[in-house]
């Protein structure tokens, strides 16, 4: 039986994986597989990262007669045990392993105005009443005195009205 060591496609449209499999070299590109040696995903951005394979097992396989596929060779050449990527695999490894740091978005381009109903103590630097245990009573003074001021408003209408 030739044994040959090649990818077995996986995924779905669009989205590839491979693995790399020892099989018979009369079976079918997917068919029956004697053993899954490592994977190869072309979807991942960084290329150095994209394969992974089982170094103890490819040498197992080389050793009893096995023939690589060429774009298996290729892979094992660059990230098999003696690979020229190596260290640049590493480097990919391990910056896919890190957590990604998002930007600041920064200041808003436009907020909306808001009504402003601060007490005139809030400009000259005490603390606002919303930082202050204060703050219901606060926003409670503040209501009363606007209904109050409608209240005055009310009776003045009223008195002109009944002149």
């Amino acid at each position: 039986m030739a044994v040959r060591i090649r990818m077995k496609k996986l995924g779905r449209k669009h989205r590839p994986f491979f693995r790399i499999c020892a099989v018979d070299g009369r079976s079918p590109r997917d068919g029956r597989v004697l053993e899954e040696i490592g994977t190869y995903d072309p979807m991942i951005s960084d290329a150095d990262a994209r394969v992974a394979l089982d170094h103890g097992r490819i040498q197992y396989w080389l050793g009893v007669g096995a023939q690589m596929s060429d774009k298996v060779q290729v892979l094992v050449k660059k990230y098999g045990p003696e690979g020229t990527h190596l260290e640049a695999r590493e480097a990919a490894l391990a910056k896919l392993a890190a957590p990604r740091v998002i930007p600041d978005p920064g200041e808003p381009a436009y907020t909306p105005e808001v009504e402003k109903t601060e007490a005139p103590a809030a400009a000259e630097g005490a603390d606002p009443p919303a930082a202050t245990e204060e703050a219901p009573q606060a926003a409670a003074e503040v209501t009363e005195e606007k209904a109050e001021e409608k209240a005055e408003e009310a009776a003045e209408e009223t008195e002109e009205k009944s002149e």
